[in-house]
């Protein structure tokens, strides 16, 4: 990428909302763009890096035979009043976007269990097609009363959504903790500590249900873990009447135990047993050609909600200033970002090519009339992990390899530069 082309603001960061800084960096240099409350375009970067978190999520899933399909985000009333969850979604509720004309009344996908279990029921017809998991990754819509946290609570959002058909109830447990280890890989790839966590079912229904959550003083929920078991219970729980069928569940018998976190839900899975293709009327045949109702599962994962995430903890500060942003280097959209003054013009130039024939994304600071230490300041904020600079003292033969977070430096020749990065 010439980063001229990207045409990033100048900000002062001085002027950095502390309580979310990346991403008030990213609105700040023009590459994220709220419309208004909730509702925002995405630059260049977080595009890049979304693809990258897509692409882990998708090996991920596919590994284990799960199908990308898409749904429509624009839904039919009738197939939510089939499930019984109109009313709950746009009264009780009100979550869900709805609009009416001369073609009907719809609503905008706030989740997808309702198309999925047809689309599902289309297609898995005999025992003998199950088990089955699709999933799409796509953007969600919700009647936040309050948005806030930029991307930690948006109105719309890019989710991950899957969905599991499965003949017997023991089979769905199958499946349930096929996905949970999944997720587990996901979040590892993405250096996300997670803590899974016994969670309430909520509108989606069913009979268990899970949060995948991630320790943040920027977070609106507070989960009690258990470091030694991995497991851990959503307080929220403990308010509830039948507090102790979720305690029993993860055998917890003292809850002084536990340690506490404030959190940030980053994915959900349910169990739901026949909920909806019994509501839907939706059935397979079995063995002696006899209708049997699905057992079902969703899992969710909030893709922006990860970015977000990923961006505010990877933020830099230097004597208590916040200095900008230094994202993973498996996450980060250019790997390398190369400055260079107007006399070693050709060997930046010929760098950046050679890197880019090689598969590894970089950024060329191809902007005019601004200083080395002007260009070097806004790596910080673009978060590219590694530096190169090409300055007066570049001998035009070893390049010099900085890592932004460490600030280790590395001198190497062009013919073995591809093996640091």
């Amino acid at each position: 990428m010439r980063l001229s082309r990207l045409n990033i603001k100048k900000i002062n960061l001085d002027d950095i909302d502390e309580s979310y800084a990346g991403q008030d960096i990213l609105m700040k240099l023009g590459e994220l763009y709220q419309y208004e409350s909730g509702i925002y375009g995405y630059g260049n970067l977080w595009t890049k890096i979304e693809r990258n978190v897509e692409n882990i999520i998708i090996e991920e899933l596919d590994n284990i035979g799960c199908i990308q399909v898409e749904f429509p985000k624009l839904q039919p009333k009738k197939i939510w009043e089939q499930s019984n969850r109109w009313d709950m979604y746009t009264q009780d509720g009100d979550i869900m976007f709805t609009l009416e004309n001369n073609l009907g009344e719809y609503g905008l996908a706030p989740t997808a269990e309702e198309c999925a279990t047809i689309f599902g029921a289309n297609r898995l017809l005999s025992y003998k097609n199950l088990p089955a998991i699709y999933y799409q990754i796509g953007e969600k819509f919700r009647k936040e009363i309050r948005a806030r946290g930029y991307l930690f609570r948006p109105r719309t959002f890019v989710m991950m959504d899957a969905y599991s058909f499965d003949k017997t109830e023991e089979d769905m447990q199958k499946t349930y903790d096929l996905m949970h280890q999944a997720y587990l890989n996901i979040f590892k790839r993405l250096n996300i500590k997670i803590m899974p966590t016994v969670s309430d079912n909520g509108v989606i229904g069913g009979s268990v249900a899970e949060e995948f959550q991630v320790a943040t003083e920027l977070g609106e929920d507070t989960v009690l873990f258990d470091e030694d078991n991995m497991l851990g219970i959503n307080k929220e729980v403990l308010e509830f009447e039948n507090k102790e069928e979720y305690l029993s569940q993860l055998n917890i018998q003292d809850i002084s135990k536990l340690k506490e976190y404030k959190a940030v839900e980053l994915g959900n899975n349910f169990q739901l047993g026949t909920k909806y293709s019994e509501s839907m009327n939706l059935y397979f045949k079995d063995e002696l050609g006899n209708d049997r109702p699905y057992y079902m599962g969703c899992f969710g994962i909030g893709v922006g909600r990860i970015i977000a995430c990923i961006i505010e903890n990877n933020v830099l500060k230097e004597n208590n200033r916040i200095k900008g942003i230094c994202l993973p280097y498996n996450i980060a959209p250019y790997k390398v970002h190369i400055i260079y003054n107007e006399k070693n013009l050709e060997e930046a130039e010929k760098l950046y090519n050679y890197l880019m024939e090689n598969g590894v994304n970089a950024i060329i600071d191809d902007r005019k009339g601004l200083s080395i230490g002007n260009r070097i300041n806004d790596v910080y904020v673009l978060g590219t992990p590694k530096m190169i600079v090409l300055g007066n003292q570049f001998d035009k033969e070893n390049y010099e390899i900085e890592d932004i977070r460490s600030k280790e430096r590395v001198k190497i020749k062009l013919a073995d530069i591809l093996n640091i990065l």
